[in-house]
């Protein structure tokens, strides 16, 4: 395995089909699944480990978010990835950027509307990464939703020449979703969160719209709840179909996000 800290070594690979997962580290079982569905799918896998301060706003964990080099790369070397890219700062930006990726109005809702600006920081540091390690494939989670349906609609919308493969959330024993953040939590808090995967499981029985939200907010009643909404699956307003139940809850001061596939039939 190789580990690269300048985008001057990456080089452009053997020419076999290759893949790329995005991180920024703190690997976990989450991240490993990502690297698995790309070590299945493609001949070379790049995994990037990279804490991007552009999706960062004031008063976010810039500075204590967890920075687990020595592990992640022994997992990473586990797994059989190829190629890990873990670079400084200055080699990802070589000055603030003055041209960004605007997430358009999605990217003012949910998590935009909590986070303003972390889409944008988001999607310009992907875009810099599949420039400079030039997938065939990239791989990206399903627990965060919004993020992938932004990804997704700009390799669309920008003609980009890669496939971004979505990989179903990966969960801890209790059903929480795997996340970097949960390290934050306390032992009781910890009992506390598994309410929002009791919530999702409990909602994706309910085929009414009002009522999927309804059940979700209920079994969530005793955690600071952001939001727990229905969309349709990419991400509009809900319709009759396949749809994603979202939900953003702080527990303590550890914001935890998840989401299940639903089916409305009625609005």
């Amino acid at each position: 395995m190789r580990v690269v800290t300048s985008r001057d070594e990456l080089g452009r690979g053997s020419g076999g089909r290759r893949g790329v997962v995005m991180t920024m580290g703190a690997l976990h079982e989450g991240h490993a699944s990502l690297i698995r569905a790309a070590r299945e799918r493609d001949d070379e896998v790049t995994v990037t480990i990279f804490v991007n301060p552009m999706q960062f706003g004031a008063g976010e964990d810039l500075d204590r978010y967890p920075r687990t080099l020595q592990a992640d790369l022994e997992l990473c070397e586990n797994l059989g990835v190829d190629t890990v890219y873990t670079p400084a700062v200055a080699d990802v930006y070589r000055r603030p950027p003055l041209v960004t990726i605007n997430p358009g109005v999605l990217g003012t809702e949910l998590e935009g509307a909590a986070r303003p600006g972390h889409f944008e920081g988001m999607l310009t540091v992907v875009f810099k990464l599949l420039q400079l390690t030039r997938p065939h494939d990239a791989f990206f989670g399903e627990k965060d939703y919004q993020q992938l349906t932004l990804i997704r609609s700009m390799a669309m919308d920008l003609d980009l020449d890669v496939d971004i493969v979505g990989v179903q959330t990966a969960r801890e024993a209790d059903g929480l979703a795997r996340s970097s953040r949960n390290v934050y939590l306390s032992t009781e808090q910890r009992a506390q969160a598994a309410a929002i995967p009791r919530a999702l499981q409990a909602a994706a029985h309910e085929t009414d719209a009002d009522t999927i939200a309804a059940v979700a907010a209920e079994h969530l009643a005793g955690l600071d709840v952001d939001y727990a909404v229905v969309r349709s699956s990419q991400m509009g307003p809900v319709q009759p179909g396949e749809g994603r139940l979202l939900v953003a809850a702080r527990v303590g001061s550890t914001r935890l996000l998840d989401n299940c596939a639903v089916e409305v039939r009625s609005v």
